[in-house]
């Protein structure tokens, strides 16, 4: 039986972390560079998982006891397949739903933010959320103002700048733990 540190463990897991964030840093400054194809991407991902949801109603459709049940069941699974196999088939005009879903999402945040600034303004720091309001306001605004042209960027833009910051932030997590790592493991063994 093999006999493993913790710290060897945490090594070869850092260092896995650390591949995983240079990909992400990767990945999102490729979705950057080239964001109308990170959006058709995504689009795609969506679309599967939507068909994949229709599969799974038309199973469970099958495995129920009662006729309506069961039909009800089955058309929504069809309707699901029928959907996403059309935005498949259609991915830039999905890009082009998504882009004015999130137009809309951000003014609704934005305005939500604003009344809630107004609500704990006395509070220390509540100027942070009056600056979030006002940004992911004006943000949902000018994509909504350039939409449908928008859409060639927004989705992939945004999809790129989560991957980079994700992979940044893993990275520093990784070498804040490896930093501490042996004063914290301590020379305990595993059994592999």
């Amino acid at each position: 039986m093999a006999q493993t540190s913790l710290v060897e463990v945490g090594r070869h897991g850092s260092t896995l972390s650390i591949l995983w964030g240079v990909l992400l840093i990767i990945l999102g400054a490729l979705a950057m560079g080239a964001p109308f194809l990170a959006a058709v991407a995504v689009s795609v991902v969506i679309a599967w998982l939507i068909i994949f949801a229709g599969v799974v109603h038309v199973v469970v459709a099958f495995h129920s006891h009662g006729a309506g049940s069961m039909i009800w069941k089955l058309l929504v699974g069809i309707a699901y397949l029928c959907f996403g196999g059309y935005l498949l088939v259609h991915p830039v005009l999905e890009v082009a739903s998504l882009t004015l879903v999130l137009a809309a999402l951000f003014v609704i945040e934005g305005i939500l933010d604003l009344a809630l600034f107004f609500r704990m303004r006395p509070m220390h720091g509540s100027t942070w959320v009056l600056i979030d309001g006002i940004v992911t306001l004006l943000l949902g605004v000018m994509i909504y103002m350039q939409w449908p042209s928008s859409a060639g960027w927004v989705i992939g833009v945004l999809v790129g700048i989560s991957l980079v910051i994700s992979g940044i932030t893993r990275l520093g997590v990784t070498f804040a733990t490896r930093r501490a790592g042996p004063s914290v493991v301590g020379p305990t063994r595993l059994a592999a």
